[in-house]
């Protein structure tokens, strides 16, 4: 996907969100960092460009809950979340680059969970690559891409890349 393909697709994904949830009230977008926070903040955009309503928009690090952090490093980095606003009873997206195995969706749940009680969570992803461990699916999806194993789906955003695109990568061994 070129840069364009990630707008429309953007755009198409705050459509979908507004008409799924029947308006903005009670609805709120949370990142999971790293990639997940510009796509929040791109999709709390489009939604107000297109009705005017401003979505909340929150940052969540997985860091600590995740089932491989013993693998990860022996000094993970963990970095801060910035929710400023109150997730119980709340309709809460949560927003990702890309779904694989659904650990990472898991991961932020917990983490969701320890701040309260939402009405509804949904997903946003950018990707769904498919490979799942775990039976999480998402609600909103940008675009299915079948890949194998030995494949990557690299997203790179201009607000932490320096660039605009997505590619399907051989992983190097």
């Amino acid at each position: 996907m070129a840069a364009a393909e990630i707008d429309r697709t953007l755009s198409r994904l705050a459509h979908e969100i507004v008409e799924r949830n029947g308006g903005t009230a009670g609805l709120s977008l949370i990142g999971i960092r790293r990639r997940g926070v510009p796509l929040s903040e791109r999709l709390a955009r489009s939604i107000k460009a297109m009705d005017g309503s401003t979505v909340p928009v929150g940052t969540l690090d997985i860091t600590l809950y995740r089932d491989d952090l013993s693998l990860v490093a022996p000094q993970p980095v963990v970095h801060s979340s910035d929710i400023p606003f109150v997730v119980d009873d709340a309709v809460i997206i949560l927003v990702d680059d890309v779904l694989y195995t659904g650990r990472t969706v898991r991961a932020a749940m917990n983490g969701l969970f320890d701040l309260g009680r939402p009405k509804r969570i949904q997903l946003c992803v950018l990707i769904d690559r498919g490979h799942r461990e775990l039976p999480i699916e998402a609600t909103f999806v940008g675009r299915n891409v079948q890949t194998s194993d030995t494949e990557i789906v690299e997203v790179r955003l201009k607000e932490t890349d320096g660039e605009e695109r997505v590619m399907l990568v051989e992983r190097v061994p």
